[in-house]
């Protein structure tokens, strides 16, 4: 995925993944680069995390000529990350053959919850060509 276009926010934002299947696909993001001017993790920086690795998984699920478009993203910030590395873990909640939902969960290097958010993708048959 991080391949397929080399200026994408995957890139900008230094997300990295580590492990991908439609179930589950795990990423992870450095703190530093990604804040607000408080020098916390910027809320929408875990959103971005969150929609790259569900979006991922519904594409994965998706399989060949199809793609995944983001429908609906909803976010809990519970508590503030400062430094370090911050990992997204998106679980498939529902997978059928029009729509792909996840919850990602997003954690500091003590393992700590920063944020939940949960996805919903649409599933449609790719461009002709694309």
């Amino acid at each position: 995925m991080q391949d397929l276009n080399p200026s994408s926010l995957l890139h900008r934002m230094e997300i990295e993944v580590l492990d991908a299947t439609p179930e589950r696909v795990v990423g992870r993001m450095p703190v530093v680069g990604n804040t607000q001017p408080y020098g916390l993790l910027h809320g929408g920086a875990s959103v971005v995390l969150a929609e790259s690795l569900g979006s991922i998984g519904s594409a994965l699920h998706a399989g060949p000529g199809r793609i995944a478009v983001g429908l609906d993203i909803n976010a809990t910030h519970h508590r503030a990350a400062r430094s370090g590395f911050v990992t997204g873990t998106a679980t498939a909640l529902s997978l059928g053959n029009t729509l792909a939902s996840y919850e990602i969960v997003i954690t500091d290097e003590q393992d700590r919850r920063v944020c939940t958010c949960r996805l919903t993708c649409l599933l449609r048959d790719g461009a002709p060509g694309a």
